[in-house]
This record gives C-alpha cells, sequence and structure tokens, in this order.
C-alpha cells in the first residue's frame, strides 16, 4: 500500500487530483485499487492498482515498472459486449467476476487481436 499512497500523492500534486473513492481491498482481483479525479468533473478517473498479497496478478508487472496499461469501458450489457467482443477476434480472458471497487458489478478482461489489454464492466454505477 505505500507505493498507492505515493501514487495517490504525485497525482494530487502534479494534476491537482482528489481521491475520489478508495482504496478497496479486492480478494476476487487479489488487488487494491481507489480512484482518482476532479470531483464533480466529467473528466477522465485514473484508477491505481496496488498487489494485495503475492500472488496477485499484476505484482509481476509492477516489478518491471509497468504503469497504465488497459482502458475501462462501462456498459449497459456485459454479456453482449462479450460476445460482440469475441466476434471481432478479441480474446476473453476469464469469465466475468464481481469487482469490490464496482459495488459487486461484474468485470472482464480481454485483449484485442493486436494484444491490447481491456476491461469491461457492467452498467449502472457511477464510474468505471
Amino acid at each position: 500500500m505505500p507505493d498507492m499512497q505515493r501514487a495517490i500523492e504525485s497525482y494530487q500534486g502534479i494534476f491537482g487530483y482528489q481521491l475520489l473513492s478508495g482504496p478497496f481491498d479486492d480478494p476476487i482481483q487479489n488487488v487494491s485499487v481507489c480512484f482518482l479525479g476532479q470531483p464533480g468533473s466529467q473528466q477522465v478517473e485514473i484508477e491505481l492498482v496496488s498487489p494485495l498479497g503475492a500472488a496477485s496478478p499484476i505484482r509481476s508487472l509492477l516489478a518491471k515498472g509497468g504503469g497504465a496499461y488497459h482502458v475501462c469501458y462501462e456498459v449497459p450489457d456485459l454479456e453482449q459486449a462479450l460476445k460482440e467482443a469475441r466476434e471481432q477476434g478479441c480474446l476473453l480472458l476469464g469469465a466475468p467476476v464481481p469487482a469490490v471497487a464496482f459495488g459487486g458489478r461484474r468485470i472482464a478482461w480481454c485483449y484485442t487481436p493486436t494484444r491490447q489489454l481491456f476491461e469491461v464492466v457492467e452498467g449502472g454505477g457511477s464510474k468505471c
């Protein structure tokens, strides 16, 4: 968590962002996440992700100096969005699962045919 706090402080100092929600520990994803942005603004929110334990899927990425690496889309119908993504040649990385940071709404991860990672979250919330 100390690295997340350092990142929060960096975004606050550089961009004037504020902590909007979190951090949330998500044992299903094995990560801790928080959201930063400009309160009341329609601008992009930043999701910071930190490993929750030694088995976290992002630990090795961060050890290599990883940074921003995916885009998240909120969709009204998760199953339909995943069907359309597969029809376009995208690879679904696993079945949809609930995410603590999104109030239990389900998320899924996909790769485009050119290996670009993206996340899809089912609609009904205030953020993606």
